[in-house]
């Protein structure tokens, strides 16, 4: 007989090579796809995995020796040499269904990394539940994992990848992460087109019921949407760069800014006119360091922008106007992706940065019947308990609710200024103009309606200008718009010295991921 520790090593190396089986691992090869183990391996840190579980299998004795890993793989390692738990779905094996001893292994590793500290990444491509070991009570009750994670109050970031067809147990994952990323080509839905079928009659196919720009573009249920698993490493590595390891720790800190010059062209960058378009994106490329920033959700709400970025070396939110959409009006989906990242950086210590122009909350039976009323309310109450430094820069223009929900007067925001060209009031000068002398107005002829409508419009703009908030201390300063990024940078070193609070004492925190 040989060696127990020969026999062990050929175990391990059978198992860790062949997982499922030999042909399967080379059906996914020939596909161009990797296996779980070698899509770890591609993501942290070359040669810093330690897995854990290696030996697990199925609980069915039936299926012991045929469910190597029990189709999840995972283990510890370092991603830009900060340590991380990653785990993955090994399609290999049962096509990664959950069953009891792989759910086990998935609730173990996240309650060591919990416990560590570090952030937890998971790569999702499950056919869900195991059938027939789930059908029964006794085998149903015995699959762990969700109540655990669903009460982690952000503590340590979460990130999920969808990397293939994703159903059940990897795509409730993806609904409790801070981070969801999809590939093109998979499906992340709760249930499979086959049971849908099955269920209700309905036929459809995988892209329609889940692909990425369902996602994208519908439901939001991901971030950021990506064509390659490359590319979903890369923006995770970006994603986890701008957060602490864990609610415990300060953000992590890059050099400081240079010299903080005035910069012109940030004057070219954004039209005198209230209604002229322009890309908000130029803005944040001058303001934040190295014009890089992490867009979120950037397919909905997109009025709106909502961005991880960096200023004077340190990690920060930002949620700003998008004039380039809807002329900047916050819808519901504006609101809730807003809110998301509100609850991100709250718990995680991230100061948050506005930067207004918008004309207010967006009209019309399409998003009254979307919950206009309730997305916006979630968002002033997530505004109104965030506890982490807030900066708010009114640009061009601020009207309506939009105004507070934004930092505007008495939200909360340790500053708030405003550009000299900057209007604050209830509604667009034009539209209150209409609502004001309608009657007087309907009588003229289109050309001298037009030209009274503006000098109506012109009154009334003379009351929206900012100094009249600055003048009550409704402002804290009206800046020159050169200036903005040293004024933004100042502030955040004077906010530097606020005593840290570990995220799980900051309300925030506690928030679910969805809703």
């Amino acid at each position: 007989m040989s060696h127990p520790v020969e026999r062990f090593r050929k175990r391990r190396e059978s198992i860790r090579s062949e997982l499922g089986g030999a042909e399967r691992v080379e059906a996914l090869r020939g596909a161009g796809r990797r296996n779980v183990r070698e899509r770890l391996a591609a993501f942290v840190d070359s040669g810093s995995f330690e897995e854990l579980g290696t030996f697990a299998r199925s609980g069915n004795p039936a299926d012991a020796d045929s469910t190597p890993g029990d189709g999840k793989v995972g283990g510890h390692a370092t991603v830009d040499g900060r340590p991380v738990t990653v785990a993955g779905d090994d399609i290999t094996v049962k096509r990664a269904s959950s069953s009891q001893v792989g759910s086990r292994k998935l609730l173990r590793l996240y309650e060591q990394a919990l416990r560590m500290g570090q952030p937890f990444v998971y790569f999702g491509e499950t056919g869900g539940a195991r059938i027939p070991d789930t059908l029964g009570a006794e085998g149903f009750v015995q699959v762990p994992p969700l109540p655990a994670l669903a009460l982690r109050q952000r503590r340590i970031p979460m990130a999920t990848a969808i990397v293939g067809e994703s159903f059940g147990g990897s795509s409730f994952l993806s609904a409790l992460s801070d981070f969801v990323v999809q590939v093109r080509g998979s499906c992340l839905a709760v249930t499979s087109p086959r049971v849908i079928e099955v269920a209700t009659g309905e036929r459809i196919d995988m892209e329609a019921l889940g692909g990425v720009d369902v996602h994208a573009r519908v439901t939001g249920q991901v971030d950021v949407t990506v064509d390659t698993e490359d590319a979903a490493f890369a923006v995770i590595r970006q994603f986890l760069s701008y957060l602490p390891s864990n609610a415990w720790t300060p953000p992590p800190r890059g050099p400081a800014a240079d010299a903080l010059e005035p910069d012109e062209q940030l004057l070219s960058l954004v039209p005198e006119r209230r209604r002229r378009a322009y890309d908000m994106r130029a803005v944040l490329r001058r303001l934040v360091d190295g014009g890089t920033f992490l867009e979120l959700r950037p397919h909905l709400g997109r009025g709106l922008l909502t961005v991880l970025a960096r200023m004077d070396g340190g990690p920060v939110g930002i949620i700003a106007s998008q004039p380039l959409y809807l002329a900047g009006s916050l819808d519901p989906d504006a609101c809730d992706k807003a809110t998301r990242l509100l609850c991100l950086c709250d718990a995680f210590g991230l100061p948050v940065i506005f930067l207004q122009d918008t004309p207010g909350f967006l009209v019309g039976t399409r998003v009254e019947h979307s919950r206009l009323l309730y997305k916006a309310m979630l968002f002033q109450q997530a505004l109104s308990l965030a506890r982490v430094p807030r900066l708010t820069v009114v640009l061009r223009k601020a009207f309506g609710l939009a105004f507070f929900s934004l930092g505007g007067s008495d939200m909360g925001s340790d500053l708030l200024c405003a550009w000299p060209g900057a209007e604050i009031g209830f509604m667009d000068p034009e539209v209150a103009a209409n609502v004001l002398f309608g009657p007087r107005l309907e009588g003229l002829g289109p050309e001298q309606r037009r030209e009274q409508l503006q000098q109506l419009a012109g009154q009334i703009s003379a009351n929206t200008e900012p100094y009249g908030a600055a003048g009550i201390l409704k402002l804290d300063e009206i800046i020159d718009p050169v200036d903005t990024r040293g004024v933004l940078v100042r502030h955040l070193r004077r906010l530097a010295g606020t005593p840290f609070r570990p995220g799980h004492e900051r309300p925030l925190a506690s928030w679910p991921t969805c809703w």
